[in-house]
């Protein structure tokens, strides 16, 4: 599995991209992990309500093709994109997901920070506030979008806005937690390596 560092960039060419790689790809395509930060911009899933906008500002509302409801992405923010063969995983929609959620409960484990999923919304929390939110979509057999961890960013955006479609959902961050902060190149080093772990392909049977 590929690691693919995009640094900061704007988020639809990068989401023109992922699209672009999944039409391409096919079963002997490697699976990459794109590991990126956006300018701010807030994305709105297919199934995405316009009431979630609580108010209108300079940052861009961009409509994709993910489920879930509006988010926020900012600097400051770890996004990996999960570029991943579903089909030969043989896993279903509900273990990715949880694979996800333990790469990053694992990841804040290192820092010292207790998080948890739940079952009744995807995500990762710590003390009831969402620090990771998980937004994917599966085509021609294959995963793209993928997670998002919040580092060390200007949380206000999130005020403008339903998180995931949850009102009053109280959001955090890794800077909040734990200080000295570490760098977003730091988690992500650890983060990509959960997910490699998490989502290795199944050993094949020995002839």
């Amino acid at each position: 599995m590929k690691v693919i560092q995009l640094g900061l960039a704007e988020y639809s060419p990068i989401f023109h991209a992922m699209e672009a790689f999944t039409d391409a790809r096919n079963e002997r395509s490697e699976d990459e992990l794109w590991v990126v930060e956006h300018p701010p911009v807030f994305t709105q899933g297919m199934a995405g309500k316009a009431e979630h906008l609580l108010a209108r500002s300079n940052i861009p509302v961009v409509q994709i093709d993910r489920g879930g409801q509006i988010t926020y992405h900012g600097p400051g923010q770890l996004v990996v994109y999960t570029l991943i063969d579903f089909k030969r995983r043989k896993i279903s929609v509900r273990d990715l997901v949880s694979r996800l959620e333990n790469s990053i409960i694992a990841t804040l484990a290192e820092y010292d920070i207790a998080a948890a999923a739940d079952p009744k919304r995807p995500g990762v929390y710590v003390d009831g506030k969402k620090i990771a939110s998980l937004g994917l979509r599966i085509k021609r057999g294959a995963v793209y979008h993928g997670l998002a961890l919040n580092v060390n960013m200007d949380l206000s955006p999130f005020r403008q806005i339903n998180p995931c479609g949850y009102a009053g959902l109280e959001m955090t961050q890794i800077a909040d937690l734990v200080q000295p902060a570490p760098s977003v190149a730091d988690v992500a080093a650890k983060l990509t390596a959960h997910l490699q772990q998490q989502l290795r392909l199944p050993e094949k049977p020995a002839d």
